[in-house]
């Protein structure tokens, strides 16, 4: 196998910015939700437009968090395969791996204290 290609076809200044959600601990997943992991929607990210604080809610749990940047930036990459035209008449011969630049994360939103929980009590009459 060859060298990899890396390619940025959004252009240098111009890739869609990322950014990393990390949380303290374990997010569970339903059992029979563990096979349909992709778009799987986990909680609501919001940030008040006056503040710089973000909130994270999964469930009956609500997060609280600042956004950090990273020290050095990472990127997003998509792996693409590139097949030879003779590949369905000669099943040896070699396909070729791009990688494609689909984004860049300067910053993560960090989560670091414990969640609050949002279950309300009734009283009783």
């Amino acid at each position: 196998m060859g060298p990899i290609q890396v390619k940025c076809s959004c252009g240098e200044e111009k890739c869609p910015e990322w950014a990393i959600i990390e949380v303290q601990g374990v997010v569970e997943v339903k059992p029979e939700l563990q096979n349909n992991l992709q778009n799987l929607e986990i909680g609501r990210l919001c940030r008040p437009s006056s503040q710089e604080t973000y909130t994270f809610t999964i469930g009956y749990h609500e997060l609280t968090g600042s956004r950090v940047k990273l020290k050095k930036p990472l990127v997003v990459l998509k792996k693409v395969k590139h097949s030879d035209e003779d590949q369905e008449t000669n099943p040896n011969s070699s396909s070729t791996v791009e990688l494609d630049v689909i984004g860049v994360i300067r910053q993560k939103i960090l989560f670091k204290t414990r969640p609050k929980a949002l279950i309300t009590v009734t009283k009783k009459a």
